[in-house]
C-alpha cells in the first residue's frame, strides 16, 4: 500500500491493487490508531482517530478531493499513485 502523503504524524495510504472496494477511500495511520476516510463525503468510514487529528485529515481531504479521486482511478487500474501535498 503506497504512501501518498504524510503530515503532523499522520501517514496517508491508498491501496493500488485494482481490487479495492468502493466507495473511494484512503487509509490513515497515526501511532496505534488507524481509520478509513470516504473521499466523496470527506468523513471517517471506520476506525479510530483522535478528534484533533481527524479534523486535520478531513480538512486535507476537502482540499485535495480531486487529486484523491484521480489517485483512486489510478489505483483501480493498478497504476502508480501520485504524491499529494501535505497539510501546512
Amino acid at each position: 500500500m503506497p504512501s501518498i502523503s504524510s503530515f503532523y504524524g499522520l501517514s496517508i495510504y491508498m491501496y493500488n491493487n485494482g481490487k479495492e472496494h468502493n466507495p473511494p477511500h484512503f487509509h490513515v495511520y497515526y501511532g496505534d490508531k488507524e481509520c478509513v476516510i470516504n473521499i466523496h463525503e470527506c468523513a471517517m468510514a471506520e476506525g479510530d482517530m483522535p478528534q484533533n487529528k481527524l479534523r486535520l485529515i478531513l480538512a486535507w481531504c476537502e482540499i485535495h478531493k480531486d487529486e484523491l479521486l484521480q489517485n483512486w482511478e489510478l489505483a483501480m487500474k493498478e497504476k502508480k499513485l501520485k504524491k499529494i501535498s501535505p497539510l501546512r
